[in-house]
This record gives structure tokens, C-alpha cells and sequence, in this order.
């Protein structure tokens, strides 16, 4: 299994912008894939996940109404649209897959079996 995070950059409070996770190496409908995040100093968190088949999506508290994730099984790719970008959202941007087939689709770090590499994104005021 392997994931790879990218669309990263430095954009301005208020912008948006696209992360896109790429897997390979497993059926993408047997696996919920999260958006991760961490901040300098922080613990990582869990921002969004979406289950196998996209039907069910959960979101933190922080990034409800600004934040969308969604996935396209025949790309294999999970996506983070981030709207109304603000300067806390500063952060390296991870994703990361565990194997399920059914339940809500859950933000706890720790349940994830497989994660990528990071990529940055970085909100100024």
C-alpha cells in the first residue's frame, strides 16, 4: 500500500486550495483514507475521512463548512478541497488508509495503517 499527499503551497488567508491523495497497491473500495494534519509543535490531527465507496464523510469541528473531501476510485485519489483558508490551518498535510468495509469513517490517528509523506500547506495572514 502506498499513498502519496501533494498540492501544498503558501497561499493567502481567505484562498483555496486542492490536496490530492494517490493510492496504489490495494482495492481503493475496501479502504477509508483520512486527511491528517500537524503543526510545528502540535500533535497530529485528524481533519477529514471518507469511507470506501465515498458515501459517508466525517470532518473536524475546525474545518466543518470549509473543508470538503471526496474520492474518485477509478483515479484511485482522495481530495481535500480547503476553502476560506486561514492562517491556523498552517500545517504539514498528511494522508493515510486503513482497511474497513463498514462504519462511520473515523479521525483517530492511531487507526490508521498506512500513510504517506507529508505536504506543506502554509496560510498567511
Amino acid at each position: 500500500v502506498q499513498l502519496q499527499a501533494s498540492g501544498g503551497g503558501l497561499v493567502q488567508a481567505g484562498e483555496s486550495l486542492r490536496l490530492t491523495c494517490t493510492a496504489s497497491g490495494f482495492s481503493s473500495e475496501t479502504y477509508y483514507v483520512g486527511w491528517f494534519r500537524q503543526a510545528p509543535g502540535k500533535e497530529r490531527e485528524g481533519v477529514s475521512s471518507i469511507s470506501g465507496r465515498g458515501g459517508m464523510t466525517s470532518y473536524a469541528d475546525s474545518v466543518k463548512g470549509r473543508f470538503t473531501i471526496s474520492r474518485d476510485n477509478a483515479e484511485n485519489s482522495v481530495y481535500l478541497d480547503m476553502t476560506s483558508l486561514k492562517p491556523e490551518d498552517t500545517a504539514v498535510y498528511y494522508c493515510a488508509a486503513r482497511l474497513r468495509l463498514f462504519g462511520a469513517p473515523s479521525l483517530t490517528v492511531r487507526e490508521y495503517e498506512h500513510w504517506g509523506q507529508g505536504t506543506q500547506v502554509t496560510v498567511s495572514s
